[in-house]
């Protein structure tokens, strides 16, 4: 077994070779992208964590006149083709940048790390500043932006002087790799300041409109944004997404290249369940193997001896997209959701070339956001001609997702309880009213989207809700009396308590029977002894829950 230097957080194409870390070669995507001479622009869509950057920082590598960079590529598949290394590679000036940080509350704070960018950009090409051959003009712009003292419309002009200044010190026109480009309206959107943010990135942009100093040009980002928004005016423009054939391979890891990682990190008896976790995405023809989740797995698996996957991807891609969406269309998807948690799918037209600004606009924008992000991905029945039309099957990928989607709904719906008109709850609760409180608690669960794997401790973190944040001190799973109560709830203004223990039950016609389970154990287990002789008033109650319903029993708790 080979041990495995595994590449986690490491972006850089130079640095993962010069230090050996492990590396699955995907240096045909440069063959790929080189194919077609008639495209200029060309824009790659995948999720996060998809290998996009360092993929990005390849090209540079390959492609970057001032570099000889033969010594990374020299056991690589692209070596193979002799007559393109030695037309292309390290043959033109490259211009590789990356908006990945680009991110504030407000305009001001964003515009500033974008304005670093360029600062940092113009900095590693500082040597035009003294050359004859590039202009006066360029150099007091290229200089303006590096002290940070541009103006805006020169921001938006960098890319276009730096490729004119490119060209005029190399005699070669430059190729443009920009990374991540739409996170800095992806976070304008999210923050309300998209105009202005859209303002300065669509003028950017036209560094890509009928440019000579300009070789080609690759683009990264998560979604498509629909070109007249932004990309306006480009011609000979391709746009590769997840639903594309044509690259479907090199981002992400296919069976065979898990497999690989698997065995050389001596964990490929746990092949089944590393798949059922992390693949299952759909990219063109290829199902595809998130490469963060594998990569994180063979780490934790020869470092630490973990064999339990872990949801890494969540830990980075954050649910925000699923929470807004929830927060917004909640009852509306709510069965549709439920098919998903099911292991079914849903069909479902989708758009491709979206404003970040209408995302929130529609139901159909939503199911297209989660498609093109990686929450869903399309089913493999789907044939040629729905992917054509945009109508497809959409399907939950993986067990990973699946699970993210769980805790982000779950979380939502606690909070939503919180908000809720409880005050006919709160009586029922202090006055004894089983029925009442059986109907109460009903109501607020039939608001709920189903997970079809509801288990107690859902419910105990529903009923906590319940009083959370509502001026009652609540208790889960502390010890009292002989045992663990599930839930407890104090009034001590009032010197009064509520004791809940819950059931899960199996079938409706249990309810009864479990809900009496449950006050059988209070009594056993004496959950009541530590609160009789301090509270005035102390109420046990059983609760027995079915999927939606539930049923309520009490009884009053007396110092015997």
């Amino acid at each position: 077994m080979t041990r495995l230097n595994m590449p986690v957080g490491v972006s850089g194409f130079e640095k993962l070779r010069e230090r050996n870390y492990f590396y699955i070669d995907k240096t045909e995507l440069i063959e790929q992208i080189l194919l077609d001479d008639g495209i200029e622009v060309r824009l790659i869509t995948r999720p996060r964590r998809f290998g996009k950057t360092l993929s990005m920082s390849m090209l540079e590598s390959f492609f970057d006149i001032r570099k000889d960079s033969k010594c990374f590529f020299h056991d690589l598949k692209i070596m193979k083709n002799t007559e393109l290394c030695d037309k292309w590679m390290n043959r033109y000036p490259v211009i590789f940048l990356s908006f990945k940080e680009v991110d504030g509350l407000g305009f001001e704070e964003a515009y500033a790390i974008l304005r670093d960018v360029f600062a940092k950009l113009c900095t590693e090409h500082n040597y035009l500043l003294s050359s004859d051959k590039v202009t006066d003009y360029d150099k007091d712009i290229l200089q303006r932006i590096t002290y940070r003292r541009a103006e805006t419309n020169e921001i938006k002009d960098s890319l276009k002087v730096l490729t004119h200044a490119l060209r005029s010190y190399w005699g070669k026109p430059a190729i443009v790799l920009l990374d991540e480009y739409d996170v800095p309206i992806a976070k304008a959107s999210e923050h309300g300041y998209y105009e202005e943010m859209l303002n300065v990135i669509k003028g950017m942009m036209q560094v890509f409109k009928d440019n000579n100093d300009m070789a080609l040009a690759v683009v990264t980002g998560c979604l498509r944004v629909a070109k007249e928004s932004i990309f306006t005016g480009t011609n000979n423009f391709a746009v590769n997404t997840i639903s594309s054939n044509s690259l479907d391979e090199y981002f992400g890891f296919t069976q065979e290249e898990a497999d690989r990682i698997l065995e050389n990190a001596g964990a490929i008896a746990q092949r089944e369940e590393v798949k059922e976790w992390y693949d299952g995405y759909r990219f063109g023809n290829t199902e595809i193997y998130c490469p963060w989740d594998v990569i994180n797995y063979a780490r934790d698996f020869m470092m630490e001896g973990r064999t339990e996957p872990a949801c890494y991807w969540n830990s980075t891609s954050g649910n925000t997209i699923i929470r807004s969406f929830v927060e917004h269309f909640s009852m509306d998807i709510g069965e549709e959701f439920e098919a998903l948690l099911k292991g079914g799918y849903v069909q479902k037209e989708i758009k491709e070339d979206l404003t970040y600004d209408l995302l929130h606009s529609s139901e159909e924008n939503f199911w297209s956001v989660l498609y093109l992000t990686g929450y869903l991905t399309m089913d493999s029945s789907c044939t040629q001609e729905q992917i054509v039309r945009g109508n497809i099957y959409l399907r939950i990928p993986n067990k990973e997702v699946k699970q993210i989607f769980n805790t982000t709904v779950r979380e939502w719906f606690l909070d939503s309880v919180k908000i809720f008109d409880r005050s006919k709850l709160f009586k029922a609760v202090w006055t004894g009213d089983e029925a009442a409180l059986s109907n109460e608690i009903t109501n607020l669960l039939l608001v709920t989207i189903s997970f079809f794997d509801y288990k107690e401790d859902f419910y105990h973190a529903f009923l906590a809700g319940i009083f959370a944040g509502a001026g009652y001190k609540v208790e889960s799973n502390r010890e009292h009396g002989n045992g663990r109560s599930d839930v407890i709830v104090y009034d001590k203004y009032q010197r009064r308590i509520v004791i809940f223990e819950a059931k899960h039950s199996d079938t409706f016609e249990n309810l009864e029977k479990d809900c009496d389970k449950a006050l059988d154990q209070i009594a056993i287990q004496k959950y009541d002894i530590d609160f009789l002789r301090v509270y005035k008033q102390v109420i046990c109650y059983g609760i027995s829950f079915y999927k939606k319903e539930c049923l309520v029993k009490k009884k009053d708790c007396k110092i015997s």
